[in-house]
């Protein structure tokens, strides 16, 4: 949580509509972004920016949707808020779809663990997927599906890691991911399920299926 004015820091009004909020966040996400600043000695004050500025917006969307207090203009800043989603889950899933997984995962990380609910950890699982990193991913697929059963979406994705974990375990559940690489056929399961994610996330790995 940041004490500084989030609108201020947007360079926004506080009367600004959600659309010119999310317009003028985008533009400083482009300016300020990590991979824009490698190797350069701005670098960590590029990340520092991002930080605030990740903070901010997420800060001024969670209180938008009735998720507590405003922006005290008197200077003392935020009080505390709780949100049932205290982030914005289409602008996350727009980023990784678009491959900006070091972004999405903080503003992830940015979310409260009180707020985790089940849309936070299939976002999170997607993108350890993307990453290769399978078995946490599965832990997080699975945990959304603990948290909501009756999600199709999350339950589908869920279901290939399965599919895929069952192909080379040897009847062991418990044994998680082989280290050391994939055959062909779990290679193209692993593809198969990243394609269900890409989907998932509206666009689309593997054009054929």
């Amino acid at each position: 949580m940041i004490s500084k004015d989030p609108y201020k820091i947007l360079g926004v009004s506080p009367t600004a509509s959600d659309a010119e909020i999310k317009s003028a966040y985008k533009e400083l996400v482009k300016k300020y972004h990590p991979d824009q600043y490698q190797d350069n000695p701005l670098a960590d004050v590029a990340e520092e920016k991002m930080s605030e500025i990740n903070a901010a917006y997420d800060q001024i969307m969670t209180s938008r949707r009735g998720g507590g207090s405003s922006y005290n203009s008197a200077g003392s800043g935020y009080d505390g808020y709780a949100s049932s989603q205290g982030f914005d889950s289409g602008y996350i899933r727009s980023l990784i779809q678009s491959g900006s997984y070091t972004q999405a995962d903080q503003m992830l990380d940015n979310v409260s663990s009180s707020e985790r609910n089940a849309e936070w950890y299939f976002l999170k699982g997607t993108i350890c997927h993307r990453r290769g990193w399978l078995n946490e991913a599965y832990n997080n697929f699975t945990r959304a599906v603990q948290l909501d059963p009756t999600n199709m979406e999350y339950q589908s994705v869920l279901a290939q890691m399965n599919r895929q974990r069952s192909g080379y375990m040897s009847g062991n559940p418990t044994q998680g991911y082989r280290a050391g690489g994939m055959s062909g056929p779990d290679c193209c399961t692993s593809l198969c399920c990243a394609d269900c994610c890409c989907e998932m996330m509206g666009g689309d790995l593997i054009p054929c299926c």
